[in-house]
């Protein structure tokens, strides 16, 4: 349970986590802290403390967080080809069955969805049009199940880094569900210079995937 992140809190910042009592609130939060362009992972508590995250980093945040209003802590990792773009990873939840999410991204369409969405892949494929590299390529292909963050319970996710880690890992190990039929990749257009823009806008550029081609 999330007690040990509560009690490794000052009382200010328990106040103020044990405050985000809907998913709209966690994602305000997030949105309100700088995206953080550095590879190492950190853990709920360290989010808290420092006040900046990746988007792994939010995601476990979020999860946290969801699981201290009733939600269970669950996972999904969005993915690209090798080369082409950084994955994207979801703090899921459900309500009356239909899916949500809330994330940390450098790219504003990346970010919150309302619990609307009949099924997984429908929420998954909402990210689509907005899940572009720095070329403009339309990079999204995969997605795995929700991965629950209980089962890393025994290595203290919520207030250790090596538990963030261990998540990563976990999460590039889960099996991959394709989004395209084959051959649809190479019929995909560029973004338009629009939505390039109104993706990237405030984005830190230093955070963001540099494709190998």
């Amino acid at each position: 349970m999330n007690e040990t992140l509560l009690n490794a809190l000052t009382k200010e910042q328990r106040d103020e986590f044990l405050a985000l009592t809907t998913p709209a609130m966690i994602q305000a939060t997030l949105d309100a802290i700088p995206y953080s362009a550095e590879h190492a992972n950190r853990c709920p508590l360290r989010v808290i403390q420092e006040r900046k995250a990746h988007c792994l980093d939010g995601a476990i945040f979020a999860a946290a967080a969801l699981r201290q209003i009733g939600f269970r802590p669950l996972l999904v990792d969005l993915n690209a080809d090798a080369g082409m773009d950084d994955d994207h990873v979801l703090a899921i939840y459900q309500v009356g069955g239909a899916y949500g999410a809330v994330a940390q991204s450098n790219f504003v369409g990346l970010r919150f969805r309302e619990a609307v969405y009949r099924s997984l892949r429908e929420l998954v494929m909402s990210y689509f049009e907005a899940y572009f590299n720095v070329k403009g390529v339309k990079t999204l292909r995969t997605y795995t199940a929700p991965y629950d963050l209980s089962h890393f319970d025994a290595l203290d996710w919520l207030v250790s880094d090596a538990g963030a880690d261990a998540i990563e890992h976990r999460l590039a190990s889960l099996h991959r569900y394709p989004l395209l039929a084959p051959g649809m990749a190479s019929t995909l257009s560029r973004v338009d210079p629009l939505s390039y823009q109104a993706g990237l806008l405030e984005g830190d550029l230093d955070g963001l995937y540099k494709p190998a081609q």
